[in-house]
């Protein structure tokens, strides 16, 4: 187990900005962030001016993107967007940052989107930022997001994961954090589940790769274990076989089962994420699932057990957390981390823009939807 000595909840958009953008003002030795893609909006664009003064006033800068994740929110840009995105970043590496681009190195995987996913803010103060918010306008001005401010030994093993995904980690500024192993009184203990399966994957990748995926593993431990009630949230639940079952399952033995993730609104740019989570709405809803649809877009990734044990991070529910996408998740049984989740899941289940799925809803669908979620559900492992 892991110790926090400080924990808060970052379910309100403008403070978890806040948090961010004070964490980069207050350093003074190092600040390492790792992102899956950057915007070049108001946020971005806030957030890149902040790491440039930081830098100037001789803070280590250490910056981690994924590579394929910039390119696929490259979409959300206009060309001059991105040539001035791609000037910041030369700026900041020219002044001394390390700015990397994560890329798996199987061609296959990055071919098929292979990367990493998970978001990580750490400096020398010794707190940490962690969840599921992109650098992007739609991650503090649209969808739900879930990320928490974490202080104390835990900081320093969310700095060692920025290492593990292939980022320079200076080993002084893993000593300036303490030890991992110190458990001061009265902090919060968690386990912490990260895989990046681009490194445990021959040439071909995802195809043919059968595991294991350590959070995967454990989620479906969670969901085996739960006696009364499972609450999920993920931005398009389309996941690995395995945790449908395991919910079915679940259910199936009387469990109260409810899943809260995102409408096909919104997301404009493509429909192909939601008819991938539809192809599961029927055994699902057979098997006596709640699933609801936020018009909003639920992009938090939560799991609660029994409202008794939680886990939060970076693991959507879909294929590419399992075979694609490094991915990691905090999990605990500490009250003072449950009783904000039960907050949320409250204010959703009361949302009017949080919708619930019918059977007849579905079969009043457009001919035109019915008939894509049938020709493409088998390809939902690539949606």
């Amino acid at each position: 187990m892991l110790s926090a000595t400080g924990f808060e909840p970052l379910w309100n958009r403008a403070l978890e900005w806040t948090r961010r953008l004070e964490m980069i003002r207050e350093a003074r030795e190092f600040l390492y962030l790792s992102a899956y893609y950057i915007e070049y909006d108001a946020y971005g664009t806030e957030l890149l001016d902040a790491l440039a003064d930081a830098q100037r006033r001789g803070v280590q800068v250490h910056l981690l993107i994924d590579g394929f994740g910039q390119t696929l929110g490259g979409v959300l840009m206009s060309p001059a967007h991105k040539a001035a995105l791609a000037s910041r970043l030369a700026d900041l590496t020219r002044g001394g940052a390390e700015v990397a681009f994560y890329r798996p190195r199987q061609q296959v995987s990055r071919w098929l989107g292979g990367g990493h996913h998970v978001k990580i803010q750490v400096s020398e103060a010794g707190r940490a930022i962690f969840g599921s918010s992109n650098i992007t306008r739609q991650s503090f001005d649209g969808w739900n997001e879930y990320s928490v401010l974490v202080s104390g030994p835990l900081a320093r093993t969310l700095l060692h994961s920025y290492a593990d995904l292939g980022g320079t980690v200076d080993p002084a500024h893993l000593d300036r954090l303490g030890p991992e192993d110190a458990h001061p009184p009265d902090s919060l203990q968690f386990d912490y589940w990260m895989c990046d399966p681009n490194q445990q994957q021959g040439l071909l990748g995802p195809l043919g790769w059968p595991g294991p995926n350590l959070v995967t593993d454990r989620l479906l431990e969670m969901l085996d274990h739960a006696q009364q009630s499972i609450s999920i949230t993920s931005f398009y639940f389309k996941p690995v076989d395995a945790l449908v079952d395991a919910l079915v399952r679940a259910a199936g033995r009387g469990v109260r089962v409810e899943v809260h993730h995102s409408h096909l609104e919104a997301l404009p740019a493509t429909e192909l994420a939601w008819i991938a989570a539809a192809a599961h709405y029927s055994r699902l809803l057979g098997a006596g699932v709640q699933v609801f649809e936020n018009r909003r877009g639920e992009h938090s990734k939560i799991v609660l057990v029994d409202e008794a044990w939680v886990a939060f991070g970076s693991y959507n529910f879909e294929h590419a957390a399992h075979d694609r996408l490094a991915e990691a998740m905090l999990a605990t049984r500490d009250r003072r981390a449950i009783e904000p989740v039960l907050a949320i899941l409250a204010g959703l289940r009361a949302n009017p823009q949080n919708l619930r799925v019918s059977a007849a809803q579905l079969a009043g669908q457009p001919a035109r939807l019915r008939l894509k979620r049938a020709v493409l559900a088998p390809l939902k492992r690539w949606m």
